[in-house]
């Protein structure tokens, strides 16, 4: 089995990009708008950098009841989009965390152009050894990141020790399905030896193993399914398009997307909204 080191040398080989802020703008630019006053919403076909994008990502914040008050985590924070619309939406305060420097790099040069630098920060470092101290955080936030984390027992002790008592784990998540493995490439790792999914009942029993209380769980498969069908057919018919996920992971999107498609269909994988409380 590879060690942490190689696996996270792995993660970081599919994800980084040099330059990518630089590559984001220039995007953002083509497609008309100003980067020099740019808004959450210019930069969402590109930041949201997971299935059903935005409204996902309003949903599970409605879910965890996220205001102005509370000190969130966003773990696997990518190029910072959902650490931006939470701060925009609910004027929380968020702190980001994630293993690739390419993506924190990024995430805080958009976060400047979008104005929200006093409400967001950036960390970059590893999910399993997180960087806080005990009980810092009132939300422990994660969305599409555990897929590419194999110790996932870590993962999940280490959220229940930087929450407060009371806090609350949101977590928007791909599971590996009933029907077989996954084919490849997907989004999040171009090979196996990057993907670690787990199966429904296999998060519930670590989350419950870490002392969490898991307070509501849903399947939002069907969603993401319509949603990335709906997606697959765009690419095949117009192209990629100006902005969109391609831009972080280079041309070979267009396969990705295609077997996420059927992966999808075929239950080779499912999706999971879940709260839980420490």
């Amino acid at each position: 089995m590879a060690t942490p080191t190689r696996v996270n040398e792995t993660v970081q080989t599919h994800y980084a990009r040099s330059e990518l802020g630089t590559l984001i703008l220039a995007a953002l630019e083509k497609a008309g708008k100003d980067i020099h006053r740019l808004t959450p919403e210019d930069l969402a076909p590109i930041d949201e950098f997971h299935i059903r994008g935005r409204a996902a990502t309003l949903e599970l914040a409605r879910a965890a009841s996220l205001d102005a008050a509370k000190r969130v985590l966003d773990v696997g924070s990518g190029v910072g989009g959902t650490s931006r619309c939470l701060a925009k939406e609910f004027g929380c305060r968020v702190t980001g965390i994630d293993l690739t420097e390419d993506y924190c790099r990024a995430a805080e040069l958009l976060t400047a152009k979008t104005g929200l630098a006093h409400l967001v920060d950036y960390r970059q470092g590893d999910a399993t050894q997180l960087p806080f101290a005990d009980a810092s955080f009132d939300v422990v936030w994660t969305e599409h990141a555990a897929m590419n984390i194999p110790d996932k027992a870590r993962l999940y002790r280490e959220m229940h020790r930087v929450l407060k008592p009371g806090g609350r784990l949101a977590i928007y998540d791909v599971l590996a399905g009933p029907t077989g493995p996954v084919h490849f490439p997907v989004p999040w790792a171009r090979t196996p030896d990057a993907s670690f999914l787990l199966r429904p009942d296999e998060l519930r029993a670590l989350l419950e193993a870490a002392g969490f209380t898991i307070t509501d769980w849903s399947d939002t498969t069907d969603a993401a399914r319509a949603w990335f069908v709906a997606l697959a057919q765009k690419i095949g018919r117009e192209g990629l398009p100006p902005l969109g996920f391609h831009i972080l992971l280079g041309a070979d999107f267009q396969a990705m997307a295609q077997n996420q498609r059927r992966n999808l269909e075929e239950g080779r994988i499912v999706l999971a909204q879940v709260t839980a409380s420490r």
